[in-house]
């Protein structure tokens, strides 16, 4: 997928000190370059890892820092103090860095020689407790960060690294980046509003309207010969109802479909947008509601939200960046509506019309249908099936003094037969359980509009907060609502007061 932080790395930077001369620096260094090679080689770890010169000063900890803040792919920065490196060199620098970190705390050897180890190995090989004094320094700075723990050879130490920089290269795409809104939000809805200015400041992204009749424009510019184009694709990637195909009754239903792709598209690119939002109150000048161009626009990374959700545009389009290059699938969600059968209560979700065919367990179909709502032609979908599996719903709302990062974790179900409702859809049971689940969604406020992945991990999500420095819940298996009430009431607590602890 087309990425801002396409060449994004993460910098490896290690902690030293003078005081054990020059050998043991010049050990230090070997020990690290090896480190961050076996480390930028992992296929656990999709960025390069990329060494940078040992650190064992305030002036150069300061450099490295300026260097990092203003390289546009340092998407950020594994610190290990492989020996004592004594912390308060470290603040200058930190206090001013902007680029995410994880503390990885583990040590070249993985076992200790225990027939030869004498002090000189000891003063060398002390990252048990020069990690300590770097996070100490962290934790009184109050800086989030990521701490990894185990030895870098370890399998699972990679994939929390990886998993880590995967987070981080999200958070690179949203710096600087831009949202579209075609017209405004759905009326008088609440959870779709939000503070732009915030937003910016916070995650970095800027979002701003345009009108619907710019974009008509460019749609009405779609020569005809990319519309045949288009049509070979959609001919080859599913299966096409007949009445859509060349020669039938609603061909040029599809056509109408296709230039609204191209066209939003192509306004897009132009733009350098990474997501964008439509809503069913504002189509003038539009054939049909882009149902089809949005499925396929979020399959190839953009982000989305429907009715002017700009804030699960961004979401989704974070979690696509963090998703690519993995199993699985990213969409645009809405929870629709319930079986509330006592014994086994679930959750059908699914939209008008778009969701993302990332999360299709079989070809989709391509159909045209009636659609209730918006005034306008019946528009063009793609009709499937999400698959069973683990999965998750993530919904990032605007409490007016902070955000809020709310995610579920779900258990996707093979969905029976509805042969009568013609959209893509999902099915899935609640964590702990449908009653608790969805009593703490709705006590968070949690929006009917979300991020569902099966992808993305909670614990990703949990690292996105911690950059981002905003608040996050999660219902799971172990949620218990009283003690889920509790958070929230406490959080609104942390969070009136977080700003001066911070700043402290």
């Amino acid at each position: 997928m087309k990425t801002k932080a396409a060449q994004a790395q993460i910098w490896f930077v290690t902690g030293s000190q003078h005081l054990y001369g020059a050998e043991a620096l010049k050990q230090v260094a070997e020990n690290a370059q090896l480190v961050a090679k076996a480390l930028d080689s992992s296929p656990s770890i999709p960025l390069p890892v990329v060494y940078k010169p040992i650190l064992t000063g305030p002036d150069e900890i300061r450099q490295l820092v300026l260097e990092a803040n203003s390289d546009p792919n340092c998407a950020g920065l594994v610190l290990w103090m492989h020996t004592f490196s004594p912390s308060k060199m470290w603040i200058g620098g930190l206090s001013q860095l902007r680029k995410p970190f994880a503390h990885l705390h583990t040590q070249a050897n993985r076992d200790l020689p225990w027939d030869t180890i004498d002090m000189d190995f000891m003063n060398l090989n002390q990252a048990a407790h020069g990690d300590r004094e770097a996070g100490f320094i962290h934790t009184r700075l109050r800086l989030g960060r990521k701490v990894i723990v185990g030895h870098w050879s370890d399998p699972e130490t990679q994939k929390q690294l990886g998993d880590w920089a995967r987070v981080a290269r999200g958070w690179a795409d949203l710096q600087g980046a831009k949202l579209c809104r075609f017209g405004d939000n759905m009326r008088q809805v609440a959870v779709t509003e939000g503070d732009k200015v915030a937003a910016e400041a916070r995650f970095g992204f800027a979002t701003n309207g345009y009108g619907v009749g710019d974009l008509v424009k460019v749609v009405n510019e779609v020569s005809d010969s990319a519309v045949a184009d288009l049509y070979t694709q959609y001919i080859e990637s599913y299966d096409v109802a007949p009445e859509l195909q060349k020669g039938g009754d609603r061909y040029s239903s599809l056509v109408d479909a296709a230039k609204l792709e191209l066209g939003i598209r192509a306004f897009l690119e132009s733009g350098d947008f990474i997501g964008f939002t439509t809503t069913f109150e504002d189509l003038h000048g539009i054939a049909q509601l882009p149902g089809l161009a949005c499925q396929r626009l979020m399959a190839d990374g953009y982000g989305f939200g429907a009715e002017g959700d700009w804030k699960t545009a961004a979401l989704l389009r974070f979690m696509k960046v963090v998703a690519d290059g993995t199993d699985g699938g990213t969409s645009f969600m809405e929870d629709y509506t319930y079986h509330l059968d006592p014994q086994k209560p679930q959750v059908l979700g699914a939209h008008m019309l778009e969701i993302c065919p990332s999360i299709a367990k079989s070809k989709p179909k391509m159909e045209i249908h009636p659609l209730g709502i918006g005034g306008k032609d019946d528009p063009v979908r793609l009709v499937f099936d999400a698959p069973a599996g683990p999965a998750l719903n993530a919904s990032l709302i605007d409490l007016g003094n902070r955000f809020r990062l709310i995610v579920h974790e779900v258990d996707a179900v093979e969905p029976p037969p509805m042969p009568n409702l013609p959209v893509a859809r999902a099915l899935w049971e609640c964590k702990p359980d449908f009653k608790t689940g969805i009593a703490a969604w709705i006590y968070a406020g949690g929006a009917h509009h979300t991020g569902y992945s099966y992808s993305v991990t909670t614990e990703q999500l949990r690292d996105f907060a911690e950059i981002a420095g905003i608040e996050v819940v999660v219902i799971d298996q172990d949620t218990k609502l009283d003690s889920f009430k509790n958070e929230l009431r406490w959080n609104d607590l942390y969070w009136h007061l977080a700003p001066g602890i911070r700043g402290s």
